[in-house]
C-alpha cells in the first residue's frame, strides 16, 4: 500500500515505479520515477538526503545511475518504496511530488548504440511468406542464431514525438525513383536498456543478462517498407530504418518483471554453447497496437524465439563491448494470429488486404495517423503492471 493519493489499485503503483526524465516550468530535465499520476523528483530527492546514489539522480539522464549497477539499483528502488509506502516519510515526500499532467516528459536515456533484433518466429515467417512466396519461409541461419542489424543511435526519439515521414529511394516499374515512402510501417517491439558497460573484447554470457541491463522500454522502429525493399540485399535495413525509432518515456527496471519471467519457447535444433540460458526465459509482456484509436493487433511477447539474455549473448560473442546507455530490441513481436502482429505489413498481408478504422481503410500509414503500443505484464498477487506507452503522429515528408 502506498499513502500516495491515487496509486493504490494503479498499474504504475509501488510494484512498477518507473524511472524517466522530465522537466516542469520550463526549467531543467530532472530524474523522477512515477506513481500513479505523479512524478516523484528523484533529483529534489538526492538533494535533500532522502535517496543516496551518488549524485547521479541529479544528472539530466538516467546514464550515471544506471552505470552504478545492480546493487544500487536494488537499494535505490527499496528505499523509494519505503518513501512511497511508510506514512513518516510523507510530510518530506509529498512536496517533491509533481503532476504528471504538469510536466513534459523528455529521452530518459542518452542513447549509445541501438541494434535491432529479428526475433519472432511469427513475423519472420510471415514476412518470408510475403517476400519469397513458394519458398521456406525461414532462411538456413535463422534458428540458429539471433539475427540482427545495428541501427541509429541519433533517431531514438522519445514517446509523443512527431515521426517525419521519410524521403528516399524506391523501385517502381520504370526504374528507381526517389520521393516520400508510400508503404510507412509500424514494427511493435520491445527494448531493453544496458546500464554496466563490458570491456571491449570480452563477451557477456546469458548468465549475466540482469547484471547488465537496468530496465525495459517498449519500441516501435517505424519502417519505410518500400525504401527497405529496394535497399536491403545484399547487406539488410539502411535508410528504410534509420529515420525514427519511438521509445517509452519511462524505464521499468527489470526488478519490476521479476514475476514476468516465464519458460520461453522450445528451441529446435538446440542451439550453441554461448546461446543456451539455463532456465530459457522470456518476458510474459502482452502488448496491443492503436492505430487511430481502434485497437488492431494485441502482439504476444511470451512467443519470442529468442530470449533477450540470448540477444545480449550474441551481440556480445564477437568482443563487441557494452556501453551505459546501449539500447537492443527485440525486433516485431508477433504471435500466431492475425490479431497478434506487430506489424501493418503482416495485418494487411503486405497491402493486399486493407483494414477498416471507423469510415476508412489502411493498408500502410497515412499522413496524419497515429500509432500507440502499451503493454502490461504479471505483477505480484495476481496484479498487473503498465509499462511506458509509446505513441507517434506521422507528418506529412519535408
Amino acid at each position: 500500500m502506498t499513502w500516495v493519493t491515487g496509486a493504490d489499485g494503479s498499474p504504475y503503483g509501488v510494484t512498477n515505479l518507473p524511472y524517466g526524465v522530465f522537466r516542469s516550468d520550463g526549467g531543467e530535465p530532472r530524474i523522477g520515477v512515477r506513481i500513479g499520476s505523479w512524478v516523484f523528483d528523484l533529483a529534489g530527492a538526492e538533494a535533500a538526503d532522502l535517496v543516496l546514489a551518488a549524485g547521479t539522480l541529479c544528472r539530466p539522464t538516467l546514464n550515471g545511475f544506471m552505470a552504478l549497477g545492480r546493487p544500487q539499483w536494488t537499494s535505490v528502488r527499496q528505499r523509494i518504496t519505503e518513501l512511497l509506502t511508510d506514512p513518516a516519510h510523507r510530510a518530506a515526500v509529498e512536496p517533491l511530488l509533481v503532476p504528471l499532467a504538469d510536466v513534459e516528459l523528455l529521452l530518459p536515456v542518452e542513447v549509445a548504440d541501438y541494434v535491432d533484433f529479428y526475433s519472432s518466429e511469427h513475423h519472420a515467417s510471415n514476412v518470408g511468406q510475403i517476400f519469397r512466396p513458394g519458398q521456406p519461409p525461414l532462411l538456413p541461419n535463422w534458428k540458429h542464431l539471433p539475427i540482427g542489424y545495428h541501427g541509429r543511435a541519433g533517431t531514438v526519439v522519445v514517446s509523443g514525438t512527431p515521426v517525419t515521414r521519410p524521403t528516399g529511394q524506391r523501385a517502381s516499374a520504370e526504374g528507381p525513383v526517389t520521393g516520400p515512402s508510400v508503404r510507412l510501417d509500424i514494427e511493435a517491439e520491445v527494448g531493453f536498456v544496458v546500464g554496466v558497460p563490458s570491456t571491449l573484447g570480452d563477451r557477456v554470457s546469458v548468465d549475466d543478462f540482469a547484471d547488465h541491463v537496468f530496465g525495459v522500454v517498449l519500441v516501435n522502429d517505424w519502417s519505410a517498407r518500400d525504401i527497405q525493399a529496394w535497399e536491403y540485399q545484399p547487406l539488410g535495413p539502411f535508410l528504410g530504418k534509420s529515420f525514427a525509432t519511438s521509445v517509452s518515456a519511462w524505464v521499468t527496471p527489470l526488478d519490476a518483471l521479476a514475476d514476468a519471467f516465464v519458460p520461453a519457447p522450445d528451441q529446435d535444433p538446440p542451439v550453441v554453447d554461448y546461446l543456451r540460458d539455463v532456465p530459457h526465459l522470456g518476458l510474459d509482456l502482452r502488448l496491443a497496437v492503436e492505430w487511430n484509436g481502434e485497437r488492431v493487433s494485441e502482439p504476444p511477447f511470451a512467443t519470442m524465439y529468442w530470449t533477450p539474455a540470448q540477444q545480449l549473448a550474441h551481440l556480445t560473442v564477437n568482443g563487441a563491448s557494452l556501453r551505459t546507455g546501449d539500447l537492443y530490441a527485440s525486433g516485431t513481436v508477433s504471435g500466431p494470429d492475425r490479431g497478434q502482429v506487430g506489424s501493418f505489413l503482416e495485418l494487411t498481408w503486405g497491402g493486399a488486404e486493407p483494414v477498416r478504422l471507423g469510415a476508412e481503410t489502411r493498408t500502410f500509414l497515412a499522413d496524419g495517423d497515429t500509432v500507440t503500443i502499451t503493454a502490461t505484464a504479471p505483477g505480484p498477487d495476481g496484479t498487473s503492471i503498465a509499462l511506458g506507452e509509446v505513441t507517434g503522429t506521422v507528418r506529412p515528408a519535408r
